[in-house]
């Protein structure tokens, strides 16, 4: 037991030699073992493991079972590959984490300008201080039940939801709704349609869950009824895209399309996720699919963006069955958002004064956006984005983009992070907060755009 493992000169291990440290020849048996024995080192990175069929007949076991465990091990980073070309131990394994959001600016030195984050201005922000002092005090405050939503900030939602949804659920924060849904109906190996592009994070949190992305492709109009007809025929579980204000193009779902996909989902039980990361910020009228299919529809709305990343609220909103089910995976975690926070949101939501911040927020960071463009315009690149925080520069390649302005103090952030296909090259660029010299800005970004 645990003998250095018989191998070739690829470093192959043998079925027969892992087949003795096996105490359990289940499914959770191996990934267990095979995780200690990599961990430990006695299996060194870039060794070649058995295939699927070989340690199956050597076990005697289904080769579904080893392939679950291959499954397992894939999740949590520690080998890599499949198919024909084997599967091997990564040579460093790492933590299970984001890999599309891996926070780079760890690594920086002082002084850089942080374009990647499409993140409000804090000047442009409500006070959510005086927000907490102005909020009734809750009655039911420091009481061990958990509600889904504070009664109140249900009542000051309702008044700008774009439907009547089944049931309400207030989260810390628009991906840990999306996180509950996903996690509550989603089987590993379960299909899941998702608009492409789509939000880095959202494919970290479906690669997490165990889904298989079909990529459902965009136009100006937001997903294509074409693409959506062939993503159903694999028949997922799920359908997860931005109606109002995509993070990666600025483009919109408008009505004419809305009535498409509706069309094109009728038949289908799936459930409908609506992720609206900008919130109340957005210029645009919502044309969602909830208004017109609601019994299988939820709407997760952030309100970061416009009110406050430390108020660490989303609502959701729709399925009644879906929510429940969201709702029951978060016992297992925080159970409730903090009732402070949520009447904090609720008296911001309802205040005169505040609607009218936020509304100036929203014409603001329009300004912002069209000196940007118009800038950038004068170097002869055009930007498409039409909404949000950020504008992403078509550039010839990404990585040489990166590199310019890395050498000239700016980290900015490339598009591949948000594509399941190919793409077209683009960097980011972040407009939320007031920049100094916005012509120099334009200037390095023309620059980057030409690299090649």
């Amino acid at each position: 037991m645990n003998s250095a493992p018989e191998t070739t000169s690829r470093e192959q291990v043998s079925a027969a030699w892992l087949c003795e440290q096996l105490s359990e020849a289940s499914a959770g048996g191996i990934a267990s073992t095979l995780s200690r024995l990599i961990r430990s080192g006695v299996i060194g990175g870039g060794s070649q493991l058995p295939t699927v069929r070989a340690l199956a007949a050597r076990l005697g076991v289904s080769p579904a079972t080893v392939s679950a465990a291959w499954n397992t091990l894939r999740k949590q980073r520690v080998i890599e590959g499949s198919g024909r070309q084997g599967t091997w131990v990564l040579n460093k394994p790492s933590r299970l984490a984001p890999a599309r959001y891996e926070n780079i600016r760890q690594f920086w030195q002082s002084g850089v300008l942080d374009l990647t984050l499409a993140a409000p201005d804090p000047a442009l922000l409500p006070d959510a201080v005086h927000a907490m002092q102005q909020a009734e005090q809750d009655p039911e405050l420091n009481f061990y039940e958990r509600p889904r939503i504070a009664a109140r900030l249900q009542r000051a939602a309702e008044a700008s939801w774009p439907w009547e949804p089944q049931s309400w659920l207030a989260v810390n924060g628009g991906y840990e709704g999306l996180l509950l849904l996903l996690s509550s109906c989603v089987v590993p190996g379960d299909y899941v349609a998702v608009a492409d592009p789509s939000a880095p994070r959202i494919l970290d949190i479906l690669e997490h869950v165990g889904a298989r992305v079909l990529p459902v492709a965009t136009d100006t109009s937001g997903p294509r009824p074409d693409s959506l007809e062939l993503a159903l025929r694999m028949q997922p579980v799920a359908f997860v895209y931005e109606p109002s204000v995509s993070s990666c193009t600025g483009d919109s779902v408008d009505a004419e399309r809305r009535d498409q996909l509706a069309s094109a989902l009728r038949e289908s039980k799936l459930l409908i996720i609506e992720d609206d990361g900008l919130g109340e910020l957005a210029s645009v009228p919502y044309c969602g699919l909830g208004t017109i299919l609601p019994d299988q529809t939820v709407h997760v709305r952030s309100y970061s963006k416009s009110h406050g990343p430390d108020l660490r609220l989303a609502i959701v909103g729709g399925s009644a069955d879906a929510v429940a089910r969201a709702w029951g995976i978060r016992q297992f975690g925080a159970g409730w958002t903090s009732r402070l926070l949520q009447n904090a949101l609720a008296w911001m939501l309802e205040d005169p004064q505040t609607k009218n911040q936020v509304a100036e927020a929203k014409q603001q960071y329009g300004e912002r956006r069209k000196t940007m463009s118009g800038l950038l315009a004068q170097y002869g690149i055009e930007v498409s984005s039409k909404d949000g925080l950020c504008l992403w520069v078509p550039v010839i390649s990404e990585q040489q983009a990166l590199l310019v302005l890395a050498s000239h103090g700016i980290g900015a952030l490339g598009g591949a992070g948000s594509a399941i296909r190919s793409h077209s090259p683009m960097v980011r660029m972040s407009i939320g907060r007031e920049l100094e010299r916005p012509e120099r800005i334009a200037e390095l970004y023309s620059m980057a755009a030409r690299a090649s």
